[in-house]
């Protein structure tokens, strides 16, 4: 038994090198107490669970104020998110478990051993990050991310059903952009809660009672953002479930950018955030805009094609009609019979030139032949000839322009036209352009062509009654 007696300072010095050397570095779990703030900046607290109290200091020089959530050297896992400079020491607060990593060490004023911390991250994190990777292998060996799976989201959307907090930046955001974009649209929300022990199931139900209820085109899932441990109720296999079996598509944006949620990656599709997918759901109005102006544009152009093809038909129905029109025929044998009429008065003062210059030969022979009576004699009877053959040329000519005659009023007979002065109509049918005859070539609902004397008129069949 050694009898070496210490001063103080000297047993303090010997047992802070002995814990030193022993436990250069360890890690520590337990509950957060006594946690002290003063104005020198350094963090004191004790760590404790049921059997023992241990004493902790983070001096302010050890922690590394960064502009992340996570130690970019040791992964460690800080609350407090994202955005500006955060103190890690900021999220400690009474009664959390914690995991500490730091130096075992004596506070020589008085004789007291603790642990002087360099690094925390807080259980209840770790443990929801360990059960989200679990959740993630789960579903991904059920097929739930499956991208084959995945629906297209209908392009600007008439009837949306959101499923969120009823008051909050998420659905403001949302409705403000729904607002300024699209065309109009109906919103229904359905409110639930989006964190603690109740929201998995509000959040499952909204999902089925939108698809019951079968009223909307596409179904969004929003919410702000937060920690991990807030958003946990979209990585649940309740909600998962719901998104999944969901036969309406469904647009999930959760928390921020950063924040993927087992809800995001089962559904549809995933926006960065609640004010993403109002954006990804309906298209700024500029662009509306432009698509209206380009399909007035291919209206247009349409509508003179149509136009100008129906003139050019009209055009070659018309030169048709014209070709086939008994006014048309009437015209051409009417020239015909001028035609035949001049070639026989041609004909004739021909035929009566040649008898007069044969007879007045004739006369000329005579006369050397039987002298001056014979010549008159002869001259009586070629006047009696000629007499006869004028009478037979003429009846000639009464006979064919009688002939001409019966042709004439045979044609106009023959006019379709010409009836309608009478009062008669000529119907056609508007699908074939043929003349109808009989009831039974029409049915009802059937397009009709009336030709009256003075125009056309459009009917349509109603009914039919036969006379037999």
């Amino acid at each position: 038994m050694s009898s070496d007696i210490y001063s103080v300072r000297e047993i303090t010095e010997r047992i802070q090198g002995l814990l030193e050397d022993e436990f250069p570095f360890i890690w520590v779990r337990g509950e957060v107490g006594g946690l002290s703030r003063p104005a020198s900046g350094h963090v004191y607290f004790s760590l404790k669970d049921a059997d023992a109290t241990l004493a902790a200091v983070w001096f302010k020089r050890s922690r590394m104020r960064r502009e992340s959530g996570i130690d970019p050297l040791t992964g460690e896992v800080m609350l407090g998110g994202a955005g500006g400079l955060v103190d890690p020491a900021d999220v400690l607060a009474e009664g959390q478990e914690v995991l500490c990593g730091g130096r075992i060490t004596v506070y020589p004023p008085r004789g007291a051993y603790q642990l002087r911390v360099e690094l925390v991250q807080d259980m209840g994190e770790g443990r929801l990050h360990l059960e989200f990777e679990a959740l993630k292998q789960k579903f991904a060996a059920l097929g739930y991310f499956d991208m084959e799976r995945k629906r297209s989201l209908p392009h600007n959307p008439l009837r949306v059903a959101v499923v969120t907090a009823p008051t909050g930046a998420a659905i403001r955001d949302f409705l403000r952009l729904a607002g300024e974009r699209g065309f109009g649209s109906h919103i229904r929300i359905y409110p639930t809660l989006v964190q603690g022990d109740s929201a998995e199931q509000q959040i499952a139900d909204a999902i089925k009672l939108a698809n019951e209820q079968d009223w909307a085109q596409v179904i969004v899932l929003i919410r702000g953002g937060g920690s991990l441990e807030d958003l946990w109720a979209f990585n649940t296999e309740g909600v998962a479930e719901a998104v999944f079996s969901s036969t309406i598509p469904v647009l999930a944006g959760v928390g921020h950018e950063v924040d993927v949620s087992i809800a995001d990656m089962v559904a549809d599709l995933r926006a960065a955030t609640p004010s993403h997918a109002a954006q990804l759901l309906w298209p700024e109005r500029f662009v509306l805009e432009q698509e209206v102006d380009g399909l007035d544009m291919g209206l247009a152009r349409a509508m003179w094609r149509i136009l100008d093809r129906g003139e050019e038909r009209l055009s070659g129905l018309e030169h048709s009609l014209r070709l086939l029109s008994p006014s048309k025929g009437l015209d051409y044998l009417q020239e015909r019979l001028e035609q035949a009429g001049e070639r026989l008065g041609r004909a004739m003062a021909g035929l009566l030139q040649r008898k007069t210059s044969a007879w007045e030969g004739q006369a000329r022979l005579f006369a050397r032949a039987f002298g001056p009576w014979a010549v008159e004699s002869r001259a009586n009877d070629v006047e009696i000839l000629a007499k006869q053959l004028t009478r037979a040329g003429g009846q000639r000519l009464r006979d064919t322009e009688r002939e001409f005659e019966k042709l004439a009023l045979r044609l106009e007979a023959a006019n379709p036209e010409a009836p309608l002065e009478r009062g008669y109509s000529l119907v056609r049918s508007k699908d074939t352009g043929k003349l109808v005859k009989s009831i039974r070539e029409v049915a009802p609902g059937q397009g009709l062509d009336i030709r009256v004397r003075d125009g056309d008129i459009a009917a349509e069949v109603t009914d039919t009654t036969s006379d037999a």
